[in-house]
């Protein structure tokens, strides 16, 4: 079984064991994959790994959502404020569209990400994210510093302010790119909520 240990020496290999663990869980790289998320060529994309080492930003849209389609100018000009240090990428994860209209959608609004396909949710499910346009941020190394709203622009699916009075994208982003803690974690978002979720 288990090889005797001289008493008093149980207690220190222990919490010298929980110490390295603890520090392994924090600083190992994610080694997330899912060979359903593809780009719009059909070929599997991990955002994790091709991001090399940026902050990873993705944005879930969908073609039929009007709230997300009116947050076209401001994901895009976001995409490029924040260049140098992140990387944008746009989620569809509704099975039911297709290459012909996604391509036709980003055309239509100007859209110059990366587009990603996410069919069977394995990143809607590891974003936590319910609805559409909503955002997720992650750090280099893979976790999940921030979901929920770009800014809090709708009040109601049916109801705009003239404009928002907060940035909590914008804000995880900031903190994101200082290494500090996002000030908000999670903020919830008003759009297309997601079919199939619990």
């Amino acid at each position: 079984m288990f090889p005797r240990l001289q008493r008093g020496r149980f207690v220190p290999l222990l919490f010298a064991s929980i110490a390295s663990f603890s520090f392994v869980a924090q600083t190992a790289p994610s080694q997330w994959s899912s060979p359903s998320v593809t780009d719009l060529n059909g070929h599997a994309l991990d955002p994790f790994h091709h991001a090399v080492g940026k902050i990873v930003v993705l944005l879930f849209v969908r073609t039929d959502c009007p709230i997300s389609n009116r947050y076209a100018p401001t994901i895009q000009a976001m995409s490029a404020q924040y260049a140098t240090h992140a990387a944008f990428y746009l989620v569809y994860p509704i099975k039911s569209e297709t290459i012909a209209q996604i391509r036709e959608h980003t055309k239509a609004y100007g859209y110059h990400l990366p587009i990603l396909r996410d069919p069977d949710y394995a990143l809607v499910k590891k974003a936590q994210v319910q609805v559409t346009p909503e955002a997720a941020v992650f750090s280099p190394d893979g976790r999940l510093l921030y979901h929920g709203r770009i800014d809090d622009w709708y009040v109601d699916f049916a109801r705009a302010r003239s404009s928002p009075t907060t940035h909590d994208l914008s804000a995880a982003l900031d903190a994101a790119v200082a290494d500090k803690p996002v000030p908000i974690a999670s903020a919830p978002a008003v759009g297309c909520f997601l079919p199939g979720l619990p």
